[in-house]
């Protein structure tokens, strides 16, 4: 197992990323009058994001990319903390602010997405050099908590409407659900990894089996959801 993940972990990663992104961009047309376009090219970024992201490998034993060593850039914990810790959550906040329409809701989102980025900004500033040099816990943290009231509050406006009668239908419901439960299994392995458990190459192959596992039923449940939950006709 150890030897198959060493070997396939990324390509695999990158695959189940790819799917919900390519079915989504053929659906598109529809979906692009309704908040789902949204999602669809949130997909397409992740695809990307991680994918760009492995150029941290281009930088070492003289790769293309090598011209970066030595300088801060040349790991790409900037890159992540960025562009995943802090901008994915953003758009968490912005998504759940379309879908919701409970109005106190959708001010507390406001003020709770407002208030990621300022923590955000204003973390990073004072502590510049981690920033580039390690995975910002506090913000994974806080943007953690900002998830989870993002889904809260969509779970609470669908129970206590009739929405919820049609539920299996809802294309919302399924990528909620997705992400919660991917939140539930991630989150104590990036506790421990934070805590310094990351030098034990148990956890670490323990992890990756865990991360592999989690995004394949988060990014396959897209995937079902794009397809099940489509319109009969563009919107």
């Amino acid at each position: 197992m150890e030897d198959f993940l060493l070997k396939y972990y990324s390509i695999i990663t990158h695959l189940v990323e790819f799917i919900p992104a390519i079915i989504g961009v053929l659906l598109y047309k529809y979906y692009k009058n309704t908040p789902v376009k949204y999602f669809i090219y949130f997909l397409v970024y992740v695809f990307f994001l991680d994918l760009f992201g492995r150029y941290s490998y281009l930088v070492i034993n003289d790769g293309y990319l090598s011209f970066l060593s030595g300088t801060p850039l040349a790991a790409n914990y900037w890159y992540f903390n960025l562009f995943w810790s802090v901008i994915a959550i953003v758009f968490f906040v912005f998504y759940y602010f379309k879908i919701i329409e409970n109005k106190l809701f959708k001010n507390v989102l406001k003020y709770i997405g407002l208030g990621f980025i300022l923590f955000s900004v204003l973390y990073i500033v004072a502590n510049f050099d981690a920033f580039f040099r390690k995975h910002v816990c506090l913000i994974d943290c806080l943007g953690a908590l900002v998830l989870l009231v993002c889904i809260s509050f969509y779970f609470l406006e669908i129970l206590q409407s009739d929405k919820i009668l049609n539920i299996l239908k809802s294309i919302n419901f399924y990528f909620t659900v997705a992400i919660f439960i991917w939140w539930l299994i991630t989150s104590p392995v990036y506790f421990f990894d934070y805590n310094g458990t990351n030098l034990d190459w148990n956890f670490i192959f323990l992890k990756w089996q865990v991360l592999l596992f989690a995004n394949m039923f988060m990014y396959l449940t897209f995937a079902f959801a794009l397809i099940w939950c489509r319109p009969k006709k563009p919107l």
